[in-house]
């Protein structure tokens, strides 16, 4: 098994590129190689350097290596479609700079969704012309990744989206070539969601492409999903814990990845609250402690 552990912005707070809490890039990655790990995610583009050399140049001196990005955006809404495809291209154009392979698409939260995360017997679904259309936005990134500029794109299932709950996840595979999409299954969201991630991860490990790692207090899901907190102030409430203390259950994912010769980066995420990132240092030393405990590098 050669799994390596990366991690991303998001465990400092950063969601979007311009929010004027972000700290400042190149602390976030000084605090990521300070607490042990040798890979981190790109972020929302436009949170660090577009141009190369600068990046390039600050990896480096940090020992990280670039593993992939997210384009979390609301795929849902074709009136931002442009607004998705841009951020899309140019996602990609800063992968394939900096030898990164992992394109990850997600639907970003939805107001119509937002009030039923983790309630899939109350969600609202879309239209079947919705669905077609979502469903061919997500597909032409995810070709664009695979053809245009070699990547690997995956879609991953995300809490408050409309590709949310494991019968949606189902039906988006089914419905798009595994040739230009495969999946990224995040342990805590798909908790979130009331699915199980290693039995979903064990049906399709022939489009398992990458992992992100993340873990969930039972306790606080149970009261979000009571009182239907919305996804923010739910990991404000710390419904993401530190890897090992949650529901996920972690030696099961791990014997699923060695015994499927899984060869990739799986990355921690710990959702921070933007106003408070005073623990993401400690946290992210925390959960990769966890991790090599476990046998990971």
């Amino acid at each position: 098994m050669a799994i390596r552990i990366a991690n991303a912005p998001c465990s400092w707070g950063v969601e979007f590129a311009g929010d004027e809490r972000n700290p400042a890039w190149r602390a976030m990655l000084a605090e990521c190689a300070e607490a042990g790990y040798r890979g981190i995610e790109l972020g929302p583009i436009g949170y660090m350097p577009e141009e190369p050399t600068e990046l390039a140049e600050a990896l480096n001196e940090h020992d990280l290596e670039l593993v992939g990005a997210v384009v979390y955006r609301p795929f849902h809404d074709p009136s931002k479609w442009e607004e998705v495809l841009d951020a899309a291209t140019r996602t990609c154009e800063a992968l394939n700079a900096h030898g990164a392979q992992q394109l990850v698409m997600i639907d970003s939260i939805a107001e119509r969704r937002a009030p039923t995360a983790g309630r899939p017997d109350e969600a609202e679904q879309m239209s079947a012309d919705e669905w077609t259309a979502f469903r061919d936005r997500l597909a032409h990134v995810a070709r664009m990744a695979t053809e245009d500029y070699g990547l690997t794109a995956s879609v991953h299932p995300h809490a408050a989206g409309f590709l949310d709950f494991e019968v949606e996840a189902e039906r988006l595979l089914a419905e798009v070539d595994p040739s230009i999409m495969g999946l990224c299954v995040d342990t805590g969201h798909f908790t979130y969601a009331g699915g199980d991630p290693v039995a979903f991860m064990r049906r399709h490990m022939d489009r398992l492409h990458y992992v992100h790692f993340k873990d969930i207090e039972p306790s606080v899901k149970a009261d979000v999903i009571a009182n239907r907190t919305g996804f923010y102030e739910a990991c404000a409430q710390g419904i993401f814990c530190h890897l090992g203390k949650g529901e996920v259950d972690f030696d099961a994912v791990k014997n699923l990845l060695t015994e499927s010769d899984f060869d990739g980066w799986c990355t921690v995420e710990q959702d921070q609250d933007p106003d408070d990132r005073s623990s993401s240092l400690n946290d992210a030393a925390i959960n990769r402690q966890f991790l090599v405990s476990m046998g990971f590098t």
